[in-house]
């Protein structure tokens, strides 16, 4: 085995991850040099995934059987595609869903004696048990609520926010745990459930308010105790599951209780506050134990096919909050429409793959493209490495890993408008490997471990 070079350009995106040859390594051709260090820190990298969604499921629905099998391959083939090992999905309905809908329907009905999934079976469980036969295992579920039911809010709507009733919180955490049971009884997984997304903001579609003391609240004396109790203490409980820009504020009043936090495994993020990657840094600095995964993100306003940026801010989002210390990373739709829906309130968004269903045509974003960089080469297990990069030339965004097996992964984020040479040296017997990289491109670099230690 040798080192390979992957790179994507805007002008060559149908070809995605093309294999490139490495530069020439002379000082006059390079001007930045990233050396890689050791771990930056011992947790490793759990995985890649998206987010299996109604809406998703609707349009996957639609396709022809020759496409539906293409986009499980786009999706979690580890070769062809993504090689996706994780999913996210809503626990009753989400914006991405045909419309509002919960499993109990009836006021005031505590005991959950009317709970039954109606919705579900139509699109979305098809699709996701046709993910994991592709597959042939299980895909480990995070399951994120977007809203209670209306009975239990105080604003008696899924809708434009409200918040749940105090004298619902016992209900609705016996709820989570039938969903979950639910989830299990029809053959899936789910590792990890987050309070509630979006908790800061009320919203036009489904969402539900939480402070700070309230989410506590809810997990020390009604959602852990009650996993507990049934047999599921197993199942990870992140907190927030919004942007990084409150993050390490919520963190803390959370942790701040140790009967609280002995039931929180970590934290849940989103990108919709640019940066603050700061804010996951803080949180790993007093919480070395904590998780943080990130468990959504998408372009807003629409599909735009082709549009070159949408790749570029995938990469960098992904480099700085693996640098910064997420281990889990969970893109938002796998596919949508040409409109980027159906969304029941018009909340159009991009995903890494859109479908033409009156055509059965299939499109594949720059974005697929970014995520790739990651998922097809950074393994499960993988751990962050340091870098250090010297240069004149200071505008790239780097991220570096080691795989299990000692394989070396380097992903190079040029958004500048200069083509750029970059020299890799591992700590192991300085092997180098020079790459070139053009602007606005991404490039993978992956050395095998063979060569490291015999100096290549």
């Amino acid at each position: 085995m040798s080192h390979r070079i992957v790179q994507t350009c805007p002008d060559r995106s149908g070809a995605r991850w093309e294999q490139i040859l490495p530069s020439p390594d002379s000082a006059a051709a390079t001007a930045v040099h990233v050396r890689l260090g050791n771990a930056r820190r011992s947790d490793p990298v759990r995985g890649f995934g998206g987010a299996f969604t109604e809406s998703a499921a609707w349009v996957w629905s639609l396709l022809s059987a020759e496409r539906q099998q293409e986009v499980l391959e786009a999706c979690f083939c580890p070769k062809k595609g993504l090689g996706y090992t994780l999913g996210r999905t809503h626990m009753n309905s989400c914006d991405f869903s045909l419309g509002n809908y919960s499993a109990v329907e009836t006021p005031g009905d505590t005991k959950l004696w009317s709970f039954f999934c109606e919705q579900e079976p139509k699109y979305l469980w098809p699709f996701m048990a046709a993910a994991q036969q592709y597959r042939r295992e299980l895909i480990p579920l995070l399951l994120s609520p977007w809203s209670p039911p209306a009975w239990m809010k105080t604003n008696n709507s899924m809708n434009n926010g409200g918040s749940l009733k105090p004298e619902y919180r016992d209900a609705w955490a016996k709820y989570f745990c039938r969903y979950i049971r639910e989830l299990q009884d029809k053959g899936f997984h789910v590792f990890g459930v987050t309070v509630q997304n979006e908790p800061e903001a009320t919203q036009t579609w489904d969402s539900c308010r939480y402070t700070s003391e309230e989410e506590a609240l809810f997990i020390r004396d009604y959602l852990g105790p009650e996993l507990e109790k049934q047999g599921l203490s197993d199942i990870a409980v992140y907190c927030w599951d919004h942007n990084r820009d409150l993050l390490a504020e919520r963190v803390e009043a959370i942790m701040s209780n140790p009967e609280t936090a002995r039931y929180v495994t970590g934290a849940a993020i989103h990108w919709y506050a640019k940066g603050h990657f700061d804010q996951i840094e803080a949180v790993k600095a007093a919480h070395p134990d904590l998780e943080i995964i990130f468990s959504e993100g998408c372009i807003e306003g629409g599909v735009k096919l082709g549009q070159w940026d949408r790749a570029e801010r995938y990469a960098r989002n992904m480099i700085h909050d693996m640098n910064a210390g997420v281990t889990r990373w969970l893109d938002w739709n796998m596919i949508l429409d040409l409109q980027g829906g159906p969304n029941h309130v018009g909340n159009f968004c991009d995903a890494p793959l859109i479908a033409d269903t009156d055509t059965d045509t299939m499109y594949y974003q720059p974005s697929y493209a970014a995520i790739g960089h990651f998922s097809r080469y950074v393994k499960p297990g993988a751990v962050c490495l340091h870098t250090d990069v010297q240069g004149a030339f200071s505008d790239l965004d780097i991220a570096a890993f080691e795989n299990p097996d000692g394989t070396r992964v380097v992903v190079i984020c040029n958004a500048t408008d200069s083509d750029v040479c970059v020299r890799v040296t591992t700590d192991v017997a300085d092997a180098t490997l020079a790459t070139p990289t053009t602007a606005h491109s991404l490039t993978t670099c992956i050395l095998d471990p063979a060569q490291h230690t015999q100096g290549a």
